[in-house]
This record gives C-alpha cells, structure tokens and sequence, in this order.
C-alpha cells in the first residue's frame, strides 16, 4: 500500500471524526428571587432550548438585600424550574449558595452530538419536502392547447 494514500486516508478519519464532534457548552439562565410569571416563562423557554440543543444549564439567582435572609425561597424556585424542564434535562448538582448567587446545574438527557445528528435529520426531511412542493405537478406531461 502507498504511505501517501494511508496518510490521506488516517487525515480523511480525522476530519470526519472531527466534523461530527460536539462540545458541551454550559449556557447560563439568571433569575431574580422575585421573578414575574411571565418572565419566568421566557427564562423557561430559553433554558428548554438550550437543553434540547443538547448544552448544559446553568440556572442561577441572584439575591440583593434582604433576599439573602430567604434562601429556601431560592430553593424553591430552583425546585420548580428543575421540574419544569425535568423532560429535557436533569439536574446535575443541587441548589448551592456561592456568595451573593444560588446556582443549580441541569444536564441534557441527549448528549450534543445526538441533538445535533437529531437537527440535520429534521433539516434534510425539510429540504425534501420543500423540493418536492416546488417540482410542477405534470411534469413530462404535455401542456394543453390553449382554448380559442
């Protein structure tokens, strides 16, 4: 075998290994401890899409003032977020105080590469389905001689 050929074909694997590697990114949702609901909502969302893309969730809350007296009220809200987005993640550290914040950790359930093979999937079915609408009806068909 010519080592040209193997060295190209070991840099084609590496390529391709590298085209279909994803990091996980750790994205970052902030709340206030007293959070209309629906700002709440939009936050919600937000960290919903970040999950399905397949990155990490960083939910975080930050206290001011007299909030700081009322860390349960931190728990809590972190609690009910973690429950609201347990279809798409889980958590993966509990609510811990780290000075004037409360942060909690969500996981995906589908690892970065999946979520990304599972987008290009949907993409491509789109792609055909666009080009298939936009073919004419009666191709190869002659077209009929105009009424006079």
């Amino acid at each position: 075998m010519d080592y040209g050929k193997f060295k190209y074909e070991a840099a084609q694997k590496a390529k391709e290994a590298r085209r279909n590697q994803a990091n996980t990114i750790l994205k970052e949702v902030r709340f206030r401890l007293k959070i209309e609901a629906h700002d709440y909502t939009t936050k919600l969302k937000r960290a919903e899409g970040f999950l399905k893309s397949g990155d990490k969730v960083k939910a975080m809350i930050l206290f001011r003032g007299r909030e700081q007296s009322r860390p349960e009220q931190g728990v809590r809200l972190l609690r009910k977020f973690a429950e609201d987005v347990a279809e798409f993640g889980t958590v993966e550290s509990n609510p811990t105080i780290d000075g004037r914040n409360m942060v909690m950790v969500v996981a995906p359930l589908k690892n970065k590469s999946e979520a990304k093979a599972e987008q290009n999937a949907v993409r491509a079915a789109n792609k055909q389905a666009a080009r298939d609408a936009k073919a004419p009806v009666g191709q190869g068909e002659p077209a009929e001689p105009a009424a006079e």
